[in-house]
Protein backbone atom coordinates (compact mmCIF):
# COMPACT_ATOMS: atom_id res chain seq x y z
CA UNK A 1 0.00 0.00 0.00
CA UNK A 2 1.40 3.37 -0.98
CA UNK A 3 2.00 5.83 1.79
CA UNK A 4 1.92 9.64 1.62
CA UNK A 5 5.04 11.74 2.08
CA UNK A 6 6.67 11.60 5.47
CA UNK A 7 6.45 14.48 7.94
CA UNK A 8 10.08 15.40 7.22
CA UNK A 9 9.35 15.55 3.48
CA UNK A 10 6.33 17.74 4.08
CA UNK A 11 8.49 20.05 6.15
CA UNK A 12 10.87 20.45 3.25
CA UNK A 13 8.08 21.20 0.79
CA UNK A 14 6.84 24.17 2.80
CA UNK A 15 10.19 25.68 3.70
CA UNK A 16 10.06 28.16 0.86
CA UNK A 17 6.58 29.35 1.78
CA UNK A 18 7.46 30.55 5.28
CA UNK A 19 4.65 28.49 6.87
CA UNK A 20 5.82 25.07 7.92
CA UNK A 21 2.93 22.86 9.10
CA UNK A 22 5.31 20.53 10.86
CA UNK A 23 6.73 23.40 12.89
CA UNK A 24 3.23 24.47 13.83
CA UNK A 25 2.33 20.87 14.67
CA UNK A 26 5.36 20.48 16.89
CA UNK A 27 4.56 23.74 18.63
CA UNK A 28 1.02 22.60 19.27
CA UNK A 29 2.15 19.20 20.59
CA UNK A 30 4.73 20.76 22.87
CA UNK A 31 2.29 23.19 24.53
CA UNK A 32 0.58 22.17 27.75
CA UNK A 33 -3.17 21.68 27.54
CA UNK A 34 -3.84 24.72 29.71
CA UNK A 35 -2.11 26.94 27.10
CA UNK A 36 -3.98 25.40 24.16
CA UNK A 37 -7.38 25.91 25.76
CA UNK A 38 -6.82 29.36 27.25
CA UNK A 39 -8.95 32.04 25.64
CA UNK A 40 -9.14 34.71 28.31
CA UNK A 41 -7.42 38.07 28.12
CA UNK A 42 -6.53 37.83 31.80
CA UNK A 43 -4.64 34.60 31.22
CA UNK A 44 -2.73 36.17 28.35
CA UNK A 45 -1.78 39.29 30.27
CA UNK A 46 -0.63 37.18 33.21
CA UNK A 47 1.81 35.39 30.89
CA UNK A 48 2.68 38.33 28.63
CA UNK A 49 6.18 38.82 30.04
CA UNK A 50 8.76 37.38 27.68
CA UNK A 51 11.26 35.02 29.21
CA UNK A 52 14.91 35.23 28.28
CA UNK A 53 14.93 31.84 26.51
CA UNK A 54 11.88 32.84 24.42
CA UNK A 55 13.45 36.17 23.47
CA UNK A 56 16.72 34.49 22.48
CA UNK A 57 15.31 33.64 19.03
CA UNK A 58 15.02 37.17 17.65
CA UNK A 59 13.00 37.46 14.43
CA UNK A 60 14.39 39.51 11.53
CA UNK A 61 12.46 42.54 10.36
CA UNK A 62 9.43 41.36 8.38
CA UNK A 63 9.68 43.91 5.60
CA UNK A 64 7.46 41.94 3.23
CA UNK A 65 4.57 41.63 5.68
CA UNK A 66 4.79 45.21 6.97
CA UNK A 67 5.00 46.53 3.40
CA UNK A 68 1.98 44.54 2.21
CA UNK A 69 0.13 45.48 5.41
CA UNK A 70 0.78 49.21 4.93
CA UNK A 71 0.04 49.11 1.21
CA UNK A 72 -3.29 47.33 1.52
CA UNK A 73 -4.32 49.61 4.41
CA UNK A 74 -3.75 52.68 2.26
CA UNK A 75 -5.32 51.26 -0.89
CA UNK A 76 -8.22 49.21 0.44
CA UNK A 77 -9.17 51.20 3.56
CA UNK A 78 -8.08 54.81 3.10
CA UNK A 79 -8.54 54.66 -0.68
CA UNK A 80 -11.98 53.09 -0.44
CA UNK A 81 -14.10 56.28 -0.10
CA UNK A 82 -11.82 58.12 -2.53
CA UNK A 83 -12.41 55.46 -5.17
CA UNK A 84 -16.17 55.86 -4.67
CA UNK A 85 -15.86 59.56 -5.51
CA UNK A 86 -13.48 59.09 -8.46
CA UNK A 87 -15.17 56.30 -10.39
CA UNK A 88 -18.20 57.38 -12.46
CA UNK A 89 -21.53 56.76 -10.75
CA UNK A 90 -22.88 55.17 -13.96
CA UNK A 91 -20.45 52.27 -13.49
CA UNK A 92 -21.77 51.51 -10.01
CA UNK A 93 -25.46 52.48 -9.66
CA UNK A 94 -26.73 53.50 -6.24
CA UNK A 95 -28.72 50.27 -5.88
CA UNK A 96 -25.63 48.11 -6.49
CA UNK A 97 -22.35 47.65 -4.56
CA UNK A 98 -19.88 50.45 -5.22
CA UNK A 99 -16.20 50.12 -6.05
CA UNK A 100 -15.51 51.01 -2.40
CA UNK A 101 -17.57 48.02 -1.28
CA UNK A 102 -15.37 45.71 -3.33
CA UNK A 103 -12.32 47.35 -1.76
CA UNK A 104 -13.85 46.68 1.66
CA UNK A 105 -14.52 43.02 0.77
CA UNK A 106 -10.90 42.58 -0.27
CA UNK A 107 -9.75 44.27 2.95
CA UNK A 108 -11.90 41.89 5.04
CA UNK A 109 -10.08 38.93 3.46
CA UNK A 110 -6.50 40.18 3.09
CA UNK A 111 -6.10 41.84 6.52
CA UNK A 112 -6.95 38.74 8.62
CA UNK A 113 -4.63 36.70 6.40
CA UNK A 114 -1.74 39.13 6.96
CA UNK A 115 -2.44 39.21 10.71
CA UNK A 116 -2.27 35.41 10.84
CA UNK A 117 1.01 35.44 8.89
CA UNK A 118 2.38 38.01 11.32
CA UNK A 119 1.43 35.83 14.30
CA UNK A 120 3.06 32.82 12.65
CA UNK A 121 6.37 34.66 12.49
CA UNK A 122 6.31 35.68 16.14
CA UNK A 123 9.28 34.15 18.01
CA UNK A 124 6.94 33.59 20.93
CA UNK A 125 4.10 31.07 20.97
CA UNK A 126 0.88 33.02 21.48
CA UNK A 127 -2.48 31.72 22.81
CA UNK A 128 -4.09 30.22 19.73
CA UNK A 129 -7.67 30.20 21.04
CA UNK A 130 -7.54 33.96 21.61
CA UNK A 131 -6.08 34.48 18.15
CA UNK A 132 -8.88 32.49 16.53
CA UNK A 133 -11.65 34.29 18.44
CA UNK A 134 -10.06 37.68 17.68
CA UNK A 135 -9.81 36.94 13.94
CA UNK A 136 -13.42 35.72 13.78
CA UNK A 137 -14.68 38.78 15.66
CA UNK A 138 -12.57 41.06 13.45
CA UNK A 139 -14.09 39.63 10.26
CA UNK A 140 -17.63 39.87 11.65
CA UNK A 141 -17.16 43.47 12.80
CA UNK A 142 -15.56 44.55 9.52
CA UNK A 143 -18.42 42.90 7.60
CA UNK A 144 -21.04 44.73 9.69
CA UNK A 145 -19.18 47.97 8.99
CA UNK A 146 -19.12 47.15 5.28
CA UNK A 147 -22.92 47.30 5.04
CA UNK A 148 -23.40 50.42 7.18
CA UNK A 149 -20.52 52.30 5.58
CA UNK A 150 -21.74 51.41 2.08
CA UNK A 151 -25.16 52.96 2.68
CA UNK A 152 -23.63 55.97 4.45
CA UNK A 153 -21.34 56.83 1.54
CA UNK A 154 -24.14 56.31 -0.97
CA UNK A 155 -26.20 58.84 0.97
CA UNK A 156 -23.49 61.44 0.34
CA UNK A 157 -24.54 61.51 -3.33
CA UNK A 158 -28.04 62.44 -2.12
CA UNK A 159 -26.82 65.34 0.02
CA UNK A 160 -26.02 63.63 3.31
CA UNK A 161 -23.51 65.68 5.36
CA UNK A 162 -21.05 63.77 7.52
CA UNK A 163 -20.38 66.71 9.81
CA UNK A 164 -24.00 66.64 11.03
CA UNK A 165 -25.74 64.06 13.17
CA UNK A 166 -28.28 61.70 11.57
CA UNK A 167 -31.32 63.60 12.81
CA UNK A 168 -29.85 67.00 11.86
CA UNK A 169 -29.18 66.05 8.25
CA UNK A 170 -31.50 67.90 5.84
CA UNK A 171 -32.28 64.75 3.81
CA UNK A 172 -33.12 62.74 6.94
CA UNK A 173 -35.02 65.01 9.33
CA UNK A 174 -38.02 65.47 7.01
CA UNK A 175 -38.57 61.78 6.34
CA UNK A 176 -42.09 60.43 6.80
CA UNK A 177 -43.01 58.44 8.79
CA UNK A 178 -40.56 59.55 11.47
CA UNK A 179 -39.82 55.93 12.39
CA UNK A 180 -37.64 55.86 9.26
CA UNK A 181 -35.24 58.19 11.07
CA UNK A 182 -34.90 55.57 13.81
CA UNK A 183 -33.94 53.04 11.14
CA UNK A 184 -31.19 55.32 9.82
CA UNK A 185 -29.95 55.88 13.37
CA UNK A 186 -29.84 52.10 13.83
CA UNK A 187 -27.82 51.81 10.64
CA UNK A 188 -25.45 54.51 11.93
CA UNK A 189 -25.12 52.61 15.23
CA UNK A 190 -24.15 49.41 13.42
CA UNK A 191 -21.66 51.33 11.28
CA UNK A 192 -19.98 53.64 13.78
CA UNK A 193 -20.32 51.81 17.10
CA UNK A 194 -20.97 48.07 16.89
CA UNK A 195 -19.07 47.52 13.65
CA UNK A 196 -16.10 49.62 14.73
CA UNK A 197 -15.90 47.98 18.16
CA UNK A 198 -15.98 44.43 16.80
CA UNK A 199 -13.49 45.44 14.10
CA UNK A 200 -10.90 47.47 16.00
CA UNK A 201 -10.81 45.85 19.45
CA UNK A 202 -9.59 42.46 18.14
CA UNK A 203 -7.36 44.25 15.62
CA UNK A 204 -5.42 46.12 18.32
CA UNK A 205 -5.50 43.08 20.61
CA UNK A 206 -3.78 40.97 17.96
CA UNK A 207 -1.16 43.66 17.36
CA UNK A 208 -0.53 43.89 21.10
CA UNK A 209 -0.19 40.11 21.44
CA UNK A 210 2.31 40.10 18.59
CA UNK A 211 4.12 43.06 20.15
CA UNK A 212 4.50 41.12 23.43
CA UNK A 213 6.84 38.71 21.65
CA UNK A 214 9.03 41.36 20.01
CA UNK A 215 11.83 41.45 22.60
CA UNK A 216 15.47 40.44 22.48
CA UNK A 217 18.16 40.10 25.17
CA UNK A 218 20.73 41.58 22.80
CA UNK A 219 20.99 45.36 22.90
CA UNK A 220 22.69 45.44 19.51
CA UNK A 221 19.61 43.89 17.87
CA UNK A 222 17.36 46.66 19.22
CA UNK A 223 17.46 48.83 16.11
CA UNK A 224 15.48 49.33 12.92
CA UNK A 225 16.93 48.78 9.44
CA UNK A 226 16.60 51.48 6.82
CA UNK A 227 13.62 49.71 5.24
CA UNK A 228 11.71 49.94 8.51
CA UNK A 229 12.41 53.66 8.80
CA UNK A 230 10.90 54.19 5.35
CA UNK A 231 7.67 52.48 6.41
CA UNK A 232 7.22 54.26 9.77
CA UNK A 233 5.78 57.48 8.28
CA UNK A 234 3.13 55.90 5.99
CA UNK A 235 2.26 53.40 8.72
CA UNK A 236 1.88 56.06 11.42
CA UNK A 237 -0.09 58.29 9.06
CA UNK A 238 -2.51 55.48 8.28
CA UNK A 239 -3.07 54.75 11.98
CA UNK A 240 -3.83 58.46 12.41
CA UNK A 241 -6.60 58.06 9.84
CA UNK A 242 -7.78 54.86 11.53
CA UNK A 243 -7.95 56.45 14.97
CA UNK A 244 -9.66 59.67 13.86
CA UNK A 245 -12.08 58.30 11.27
CA UNK A 246 -12.87 55.23 13.36
CA UNK A 247 -13.34 57.31 16.54
CA UNK A 248 -11.25 54.86 18.57
CA UNK A 249 -8.89 57.20 20.37
CA UNK A 250 -9.59 55.64 23.79
CA UNK A 251 -8.85 52.15 22.46
CA UNK A 252 -5.70 53.38 20.73
CA UNK A 253 -4.33 55.29 23.73
CA UNK A 254 -5.03 52.32 26.00
CA UNK A 255 -3.13 50.03 23.61
CA UNK A 256 -0.23 52.47 23.31
CA UNK A 257 0.22 52.86 27.07
CA UNK A 258 -0.10 49.09 27.53
CA UNK A 259 2.77 48.72 25.03
CA UNK A 260 4.77 51.39 26.85
CA UNK A 261 4.20 49.68 30.20
CA UNK A 262 5.32 46.36 28.73
CA UNK A 263 8.48 47.94 27.32
CA UNK A 264 9.39 49.45 30.70
CA UNK A 265 8.64 46.16 32.46
CA UNK A 266 10.80 44.14 30.07
CA UNK A 267 13.62 46.66 30.29
CA UNK A 268 13.99 45.81 33.96
CA UNK A 269 14.65 42.24 32.82
CA UNK A 270 17.30 43.40 30.36
CA UNK A 271 15.05 42.69 27.38
CA UNK A 272 14.80 45.18 24.53
CA UNK A 273 12.48 45.70 21.57
CA UNK A 274 13.61 44.03 18.37
CA UNK A 275 13.25 45.68 14.95
CA UNK A 276 9.60 44.64 14.51
CA UNK A 277 8.64 45.87 17.96
CA UNK A 278 10.45 49.16 17.41
CA UNK A 279 8.66 49.64 14.09
CA UNK A 280 5.22 49.06 15.61
CA UNK A 281 5.94 51.23 18.66
CA UNK A 282 7.39 54.04 16.53
CA UNK A 283 4.35 53.96 14.23
CA UNK A 284 2.00 54.30 17.21
CA UNK A 285 4.10 57.10 18.72
CA UNK A 286 3.94 59.02 15.43
CA UNK A 287 0.18 58.40 15.33
CA UNK A 288 -0.24 59.91 18.79
CA UNK A 289 1.69 63.01 17.71
CA UNK A 290 -0.40 63.41 14.54
CA UNK A 291 -3.67 63.03 16.46
CA UNK A 292 -2.55 65.72 18.93
CA UNK A 293 -1.71 68.11 16.07
CA UNK A 294 -5.02 67.34 14.34
CA UNK A 295 -7.05 68.07 17.48
CA UNK A 296 -5.09 71.26 18.19
CA UNK A 297 -5.70 72.51 14.64
CA UNK A 298 -9.49 72.00 14.83
CA UNK A 299 -9.88 72.81 18.52
CA UNK A 300 -11.99 75.96 17.97
CA UNK A 301 -14.13 74.72 15.08
CA UNK A 302 -17.73 75.46 16.23
CA UNK A 303 -19.50 73.08 13.83
CA UNK A 304 -17.30 70.08 14.57
CA UNK A 305 -17.44 70.91 18.28
CA UNK A 306 -21.22 70.55 18.07
CA UNK A 307 -20.98 67.11 16.46
CA UNK A 308 -18.34 65.86 18.95
CA UNK A 309 -19.55 67.34 22.26
CA UNK A 310 -17.90 64.79 24.55
CA UNK A 311 -14.75 65.09 26.63
CA UNK A 312 -12.74 63.32 23.91
CA UNK A 313 -12.74 65.67 20.92
CA UNK A 314 -11.26 63.95 17.86
CA UNK A 315 -12.96 65.07 14.60
CA UNK A 316 -13.28 62.65 11.69
CA UNK A 317 -11.35 63.53 8.50
CA UNK A 318 -14.41 62.90 6.31
CA UNK A 319 -16.52 65.17 8.50
CA UNK A 320 -13.88 67.86 7.96
CA UNK A 321 -13.96 67.13 4.22
CA UNK A 322 -17.73 67.54 3.83
CA UNK A 323 -17.69 70.69 5.97
CA UNK A 324 -14.68 72.59 4.64
CA UNK A 325 -13.78 71.04 1.27
CA UNK A 326 -16.75 69.60 -0.62
CA UNK A 327 -19.06 72.42 0.51
CA UNK A 328 -16.89 74.91 -1.43
CA UNK A 329 -17.52 72.99 -4.64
Amino acid sequence: MAHGPSRSAACGIFLDWGTNPCRLHRQADSQPLRHQGSSSLFSFLMHSSVKADEAASTAPFHFDLWFYFTLQNWVLDFGRPIAMLVFPLEWFPLNKPSVGDYFHMAYNIITPFLLLKLIERSPRTLPRSMIYVSIITFIMGASIHLVGDSVNHRLIFSGYQNHLSVRDNPIIKNLKPETLIDSFELLYYYDEYLGHSMWYIPFFLILFMYFSGCFTPTKAESSMPGAALLLVVPSGLYYWYLVTEGQIFILFIFTFFAMLALVLHQKRKRLFLDSNGLFLFSSFALTLLLVALWVAWLWNDPVLRKKYPGVIYVPEPWAFYTLHVSSRH
